[in-house]
């Protein structure tokens, strides 16, 4: 007589990841039909900097499209990183709506601290002009690079994906995004760093590299 051994079948919700990235989706899409010149210099950032020379006013780090951007970019990167985590056995499952909240509160919490000590620093050195556009310049390639993780995050989140080799091409290009950032800015802005190079040193030290050190070394431990 055969045997029966009945076990339960667990299906992820997965409504609200479906709902977030056509959310995104829209966004870019309303950006492109809103802003198109915009929108296509932005796509052209990869090989040019034609867009970062034509909105380097301060003025647009808090415009409509920098700021919808960004937070394509804050959503873009949880789910990212969530997925990483996953591949990686941090998290049981990446369809796991309460470890996304999560990620994203404290990204956006990291970013927002980060921020406002820049602005604290920048001010004692007098240096907000400069401060306000080297954000601007890190928003604008961090942004490009969550428009480009998009249909990566979609491909790798509704499909099961064993290789680890292709993550971490993913981590390393994220690497590169903020090399470039900061080898643009050296260009960009080289006149006013050499006369004010003690701050550019303790800006990298204590806001860009300490904060990821940490981050690191708190995930490697716990």
């Amino acid at each position: 007589m055969l045997a029966f051994e009945l076990h339960d079948r667990i299906i992820a919700n997965k409504d609200w990841a479906t709902i977030l990235f056509v959310f995104c989706v829209g966004i870019i899409a309303v950006n492109k039909a809103v802003s198109s010149v915009r929108f296509n210099e932005f796509l052209r950032l990869a090989y040019s900097n034609k867009y970062t020379k034509m909105y380097r006013d301060s003025s647009n780090l808090m415009s409509t499209f920098t700021m919808s951007m960004f937070f394509v970019q804050l959503i873009s990167l949880s789910f990212f990183i969530l997925l990483v985590l996953n591949q990686f056995g941090k998290v049981k499952s990446k369809a796991d709506f309460i470890v996304f909240i999560q990620i994203f509160t404290f990204l956006s919490v990291f970013i927002l601290s980060k921020f406002l000590i820049e602005k604290i620093i920048a001010t004692a050195f007098k240096m907000e002009e400069f401060n306000e556009q080297f954000n601007l310049l890190k928003v604008n390639y961090r942004a490009y690079f969550g428009l480009i993780l998009i249909p990566i995050n979609i491909i790798l989140f509704y499909n099961s994906f064993d290789s680890n080799l292709f993550f971490w091409i993913l981590i390393a290009a994220l690497f590169v995004i903020n090399l470039t950032t900061y080898v643009v800015a050296l260009k960009l802005y080289q006149n006013l760093l050499m006369r004010k190079i003690f701050y550019f040193i303790l800006y990298l030290c204590t806001l860009e590299i300490a904060p990821y050190y940490f981050i690191y070394n708190w995930f490697t431990k716990n």
